[in-house]
């Protein structure tokens, strides 16, 4: 085997969680962050709660209030064709 390639392994490293809580690990990088762990993970908690520490809820609450506001206006826009489509059923009707 080759000597000197590979990293080197901390033994004692800390990893932090978005919840706040600290687990001490082996790793080959000095510290490391994560999102979610089993303190908080809604399978070992049996909780639901959100963490988003980079605003995807946000953006994704956005993004859904955009499309209930476009359904609205298509809806809008078929019932207009529908009465449209009456009115002229109502013309030749009456011809």
């Amino acid at each position: 085997m080759k000597k000197g390639i590979h990293p080197p392994y901390y033994k004692n490293i800390k990893i932090v969680c978005s919840c706040g809580a600290i687990f001490i690990a082996g790793s080959t990088q000095k510290k490391l962050k994560t999102e979610i762990c089993s303190q908080c993970h809604p399978f070992f908690t049996g909780k639901q709660k959100l963490i988003d520490s980079s605003g995807n809820v946000e953006k994704f609450k956005k993004k859904l209030a955009i499309k209930k506001e476009i359904a609205q206006v298509r809806k809008g826009k078929k019932i207009k064709k529908a009465m449209r489509a009456m009115k002229q059923l109502a013309k030749k009707s009456e011809k």
